[in-house]
């Protein structure tokens, strides 16, 4: 076997596991682990940069007035995404929300166990085919209906290994094997439902980390016959050195790539994590971090302009609140939060956006539907006014914000919440 199998016995992982799945595998691991590593190199080099005091600055425009790649007709209204961990019935219920995509999450929301991803994987196998069920402990059987939204698949970052699957002494990337199941097992079965296999990329950090992938569409869409632009992916900004780059990553995955997103949170955590070295940094609690900053504001109209500029998607960012059913008040107070700032993004120009619960859909909607009306995106607003400069990404100052001992404590609360969770 070309591929060493480490994990332990999950029910339903030969169905997943099967020889040729793994062999597919295997041969993504040996064209592309080299150069994955020497991008993970990369990464610490440019960490050793930015604490030098090195600072990134704006990539170049890839020249001439190119337009990305088709874009499939299930991809072309994307006004409210529902995300989630791919276990059953979180599939179910995103499938069914009335959102119009949903984004199946390998990554940042998935605990990652071996069940869990083997278990993930079929769950897929069987949504595609339209044979998922699921039944709670009550006895109710859920179904996926007859409009299901689109589903896009998110693997797990370049930077993270998976323990369970040796190649050759080597564990493999969680990002071919989250990506390669996916592809072979279902590449047929979506195409017979007039979709395809669609994708989310987190956590780049460059044009080249785009290129990789770029590669691995191309290489992979020639090993099992598929028509070169089959595979479609959106880009989540959501590293600020990606910001940087924004323009030239659309580039490197010209004929694959649809959008790019506002990934936010893992933004700010990004540039916690990049500038750790400056004891100045983002002087304010959390909570006073929102999207109208000077900084964050600056990040997001520079998605919007250079998406739109190139025909690509402009997709915002999660709004991550879970309804209170023993608090009205609170749940309402919330609720408006997140409608006002659904209303920012669709007139700022976003042509989607994000949402973790279903309750929520329609509360997205209701904000996009009121910019866009019977319009599937706003790509035509070029957004020409806005004029983005490395400084504003990189001035990372909170008008009116402090620290307080309050947000500290509220900081370790979610920390401890979402571990305990995940």
């Amino acid at each position: 076997m070309a591929v060493r199998v480490e994990g332990p016995k999950v029910g339903g992982a030969e169905e997943v596991l099967t020889p040729v799945a793994l062999n597919f595998l295997a041969d993504l691991h040996r064209r592309f682990e080299p150069a994955r590593r020497g991008l993970m190199r990369r990464r610490e080099e440019r960490q050793e940069e930015l604490s030098r005091g090195v600072l990134p600055t704006l990539a170049p425009a890839p020249e001439g007035a190119w337009q990305v790649g088709e874009i499939p007709h299930d991809l072309r209204d994307r006004r409210v995404e529902i995300t989630g961990p791919a276990d059953p019935k979180m599939i179910i219920n995103a499938l069914n929300s009335g959102a119009n995509v949903y984004m199946a999450d390998f990554e940042d929301a998935l605990s990652p166990t071996w069940e869990n991803l083997i278990g993930g994987q079929r769950a897929l196998m069987q949504a595609v085919r339209g044979t998922l069920r699921y039944q709670a402990p009550d006895g109710r059987e859920y179904r996926i209906g007859e409009r299901p939204a689109t589903l896009v698949v998110r693997p797990r970052g370049w930077h993270l290994l998976e323990p369970h699957l040796w190649v050759e002494g080597e564990p493999m990337a969680g990002a071919l094997v989250d990506f390669g199941l996916y592809l072979f097992h279902n590449h047929q079965a979506l195409s017979a439902r007039g979709s395809g296999p669609y994708f989310y990329l987190p956590k780049l950090e460059s044009a080249e980390e785009a290129k990789l992938w770029e590669e691995v569409f191309t290489y992979s869409e020639e090993a099992l016959g598929l028509a070169r632009g089959t595979i479609k992916a959106t880009v989540l900004i959501e590293t600020i050195l990606a910001a940087f780059e924004m323009d030239a990553i659309l580039a490197a995955l010209r004929p694959h790539v649809v959008g790019l997103n506002a990934g936010r949170w893992d933004y700010l955590f990004s540039i916690i994590k990049k500038f750790r070295h400056r004891p100045e940094l983002l002087p304010a609690d959390r909570q006073q971090i929102g999207m109208t900053v000077p900084f964050m504001r600056a990040y997001t109209e520079l998605l919007v302009q250079t998406c739109h500029r190139r025909g690509a998607y402009a997709i915002g960012g999660m709004a991550a609140f879970i309804p209170n059913r023993r608090d009205p008040e609170v749940t309402r107070i919330a609720l408006e939060k997140v409608r006002e700032d659904k209303r920012r993004e669709a007139q700022d120009g976003f042509d989607g956006t994000w949402v973790a619960h279903p309750d929520l859909v329609p509360v997205a909607k209701a904000a996009f539907d009121a910019v866009l009306g019977t319009r599937s995106d706003q790509r035509e607003r070029r957004r020409e006014e806005v004029a983005v400069r490395a400084q504003d990404l990189l001035h990372f100052v909170v008008p009116g914000g402090r620290r307080s001992r309050e947000g500290l404590e509220h900081n370790v609360a979610v920390a401890v919440q979402y571990l305990a969770h995940w």
